[in-house]
């Protein structure tokens, strides 16, 4: 039985135009879907795909406003009978942020899929197809359904809570953290590492248009505390650091953060290191600090964004999401 996907465009440099086979400057966000559909009908795909255009952008320009015209989006074609699958294109530099937030958001009904490329469309080596043909295989199998959103990368398919990206150019520039790839896809073949993991496959958490400031703190050595005045406004409501080793920073940076911890500012300790692990400290109830766990700075934030929006606030609440991340 031929399944039906539907896909979602946002850009990036799987749309991506260089104008040369081998130039090295491009500019993402250039091919339509109508058009790229076309092009991948070619590659004989077991699957009947429709498409429809977000957006067509470079994907640091990725945002809420994007985000708000995409989730409901996806969340009406998971509600469409005849839907088996979803498919969203996208640029790689803020793919794991946007998988993330639609892992947290969407229901686990359904495969969910995100994927992207590391060349673009006109260059020598394109892996975008590739990698476009092995998303199509990933969404139309039933046992993706139950895994949350997946990102499929270089052969690879990930979970989207654990996928970074760690490297700029190469095509194998994913890997997950503290799991790493949980399946092994080709266009003619998937194997899964064990069963689906979900057994809530409604929503975490519930979508809202209105995200609230949430700013990263990138920490270095001999950081001042006057660092956080640019960055705390009086509508921000929490605050990532990526801190040094194990979510450290300088003592006179951790003072201003506990002063403002007791003023309400939800302080969250993520780590600046790649594959991070923060676990929580003696010090921090006496903080009010939340351990950011397995979650590196970006998707910290995009958990702390949606638990203040859904009018989660308490230190140990939130301590509580990131644990069960």
């Amino acid at each position: 039985m031929i399944k039906r996907v539907s896909v979602f465009a946002t850009g990036g440099t799987i749309a991506g135009i260089a104008g040369s086979a081998i130039a090295r400057d491009y500019r993402a966000g250039q091919i339509r879907i109508e058009d790229y559909l076309e092009q991948a009908g070619g590659l004989g795909l077991e699957a009947e795909l429709s498409g429809r255009q977000i957006a067509n952008i470079d994907s640091a320009d990725m945002g809420p406003a994007v985000w708000s015209d995409l989730h409901p989006a996806i969340m009406g074609a998971l509600a469409d009978g005849n839907c088996d699958g979803v498919i969203v294109t996208h640029g790689t530099d803020t793919l794991e942020e946007t998988a993330f937030l639609l892992d947290l958001t969407l229901p686990a009904t359904k495969p969910v899929v995100v994927v992207g490329a590391m060349r673009p469309a006109d260059a020598v080596g394109y892996d975008g197809l590739r990698n476009f043909a092995n998303a199509v295989r990933v969404a139309c199998d039933s046992e993706a359904a139950g895994r949350g959103v997946l990102v499929v990368m270089g052969d690879r398919v990930f979970a989207a809570r654990d996928v970074r990206k760690v490297r700029t150019r190469e095509v194998d520039a994913f890997r997950g953290f503290p799991r790493e790839s949980v399946g092994l896809v080709t266009p003619a073949s998937l194997d899964w590492f064990g069963a689906p993991w979900r057994s809530d496959v409604e929503a975490r958490l519930e979508w809202h248009d209105d995200l609230p400031d949430v700013p990263i703190l990138y920490v270095y050595a001999g950081m001042r505390p006057d660092a956080l005045a640019c960055m705390i406004g009086d509508s921000t409501r929490g605050i990532v650091v990526a801190g040094v080793g194990e979510g450290n920073m300088p003592e006179p940076v951790r003072q201003e953060l506990v002063r403002l911890a007791r003023k309400g500012l939800v302080v969250v300790r993520a780590s600046r290191t790649d594959e991070s692990l923060v676990d929580r400290e003696p010090e921090d109830d006496e903080n009010g600090f939340v351990a950011a766990r397995a979650l590196g700075p970006a998707k910290a934030r995009i958990l702390l964004m949606l638990l203040v929006a859904n009018g989660i606030t308490d230190p140990a609440a939130i301590q509580a999401a990131f644990d069960n991340r």
